[in-house]
């Protein structure tokens, strides 16, 4: 028997077997696979079938309803959908549905009709029991996914320019780019606001139009969140720094070249007639000066490219014309990381206190081109991902 036409439970573009057998006039048993791309299965049929048989129909049709199923046969089709590798949603209302609200990836329960049973059987409770309201909760879940992961993304950047300091201090020999108290700095003050911020990012317009996450491989971080985070923004961050730290050296009278090797001199306590590059001889005291002005010009080249990575990470695919500088939390993240910057440099006392010195003005100019050069990059890279959809850089950088 045929449905009519307005009872219909599959979409118009779909067709079911017996639906093909009546318009070519043959039986069902003649119609091919590849001619149909729905299917009807009652519970009495799903009874007699095995596992692969289940597996088969899953595979080579789009579009199934299970009729007249039984509680353990509904168990039985979330775990073949689960072993074809798919997202299972079960709804459900009664104790007979509560193996299969359990077994689900997300078990939906009735929040006015389900019973006690079936909601502590499920994830998910529908309060008002309106089916309308699960895609309000799924988007608010992959929002809530979605801004971690750019809160992440954020956090982990800067590790490489506070770590790679300590790296060239013990390879190269030269002093010491960046201190222990300027990086506490980074990551109790500044970094804080701002990564905070993001959860209050507002969702991507194309959120709801994604597939749902590979359980498996998409991770709340994974390989290509590192990659970018680590490989790519932060190599850019840590070459600011280590720009203005040189800049600063140089301008004082120590070349790159001056520098490579002269750690052990420069921390000799003893030594007050260290030479730079124009044979300026430095002692100990003075030294020091420098080199803990240099830390502050570090630590301020690390919040001037946090500003790009913080809003570079307000969207994972989307253009930042697209979204929006709506988020005021982040808005005034930036501007307050920016003025406690300020504060640590110039407030009188510090300088003894924390040994943070005060900058020359133009000393926070170096590390701008960087995070000019981050935005850039990424709103590059998003360019990309957009008109690619699935192409090498998806593969190799979409977090």
């Amino acid at each position: 028997l045929l449905p009519r036409p307005e009872c219909r439970y599959i979409s118009e573009t779909s067709k079911i077997a017996e639906e093909v057998a009546q318009e070519r006039g043959i039986t069902v048993e003649e119609v091919s696979k590849d001619d149909v791309n729905a299917a009807v299965v009652h519970g009495s049929k799903l009874k007699e079938m095995s596992p692969k048989d289940l597996d088969d129909l899953l595979e080579n049709h789009d579009e199934i309803v299970f009729a007249r199923t039984s509680p353990q046969q509904k168990l039985i089709i979330v775990e073949a959908f689960q072993r074809a590798g798919q997202i299972v949603a079960v709804t459900g209302d009664g104790v007979n549905d509560s193996p299969a609200l359990k077994k689900a990836d997300i078990g939906i329960a009735m929040g006015i009709a389900g019973s006690d049973v079936s909601k502590e059987a499920a994830d998910m409770i529908l309060l008002d029991d309106n089916f309308a309201s699960i895609v309000t909760g799924v988007e608010e879940g992959r929002l809530i996914f979605d801004n971690l992961k750019k809160s992440i993304a954020y956090t982990l950047t800067s590790n490489i320019p506070e770590i790679s300091p300590f790296l060239f201090f013990i390879m190269l020999s030269i002093p010491l780019p960046l201190g222990t108290v300027t990086i506490l700095f980074i990551d109790l003050g500044t970094d804080l606001w701002p990564a905070i911020s993001l959860a209050y990012e507002k969702a991507e317009s194309d959120i709801m139009k994604r597939q749902p996450r590979d359980p498996l491989r998409d991770r709340l971080v994974n390989e290509r969140l590192i990659s970018v985070s680590y490989g790519q923004i932060g190599m850019i961050q840590a070459t600011a720094g280590f720009f203005t730290y040189f800049v600063i050296m140089a301008e004082n009278g120590f070349l790159p070249s001056r520098l490579i090797g002269l750690r052990k001199q420069w921390d000799d306590l003893n030594n007050d007639a260290v030479e730079d590059t124009y044979g300026q001889q430095w002692s100990y005291a003075d030294r020091k000066i420098l080199e803990y002005t240099c830390h502050s010009a570090f630590f301020v080249s690390i919040v001037i490219v946090q500003w790009a990575d913080v809003i570079i990470c307000k969207t994972r695919k989307l253009s930042v014309f697209q979204q929006g500088m709506n988020n005021w939390v982040l808005n005034t993240g930036i501007i307050f990381e920016t003025a406690l910057a300020a504060f640590m440099c110039y407030c009188p006392g510090l300088d003894t206190a924390l040994r943070v010195y005060p900058l020359l003005f133009w000393w926070w100019l170096p590390a701008l081109p960087f995070s000019a050069l981050i935005w850039v990059y990424d709103e590059l890279r998003r360019y990309l991902l957009r008109k690619y959809p699935g192409g090498w850089v998806e593969m190799e950088t979409y977090y």
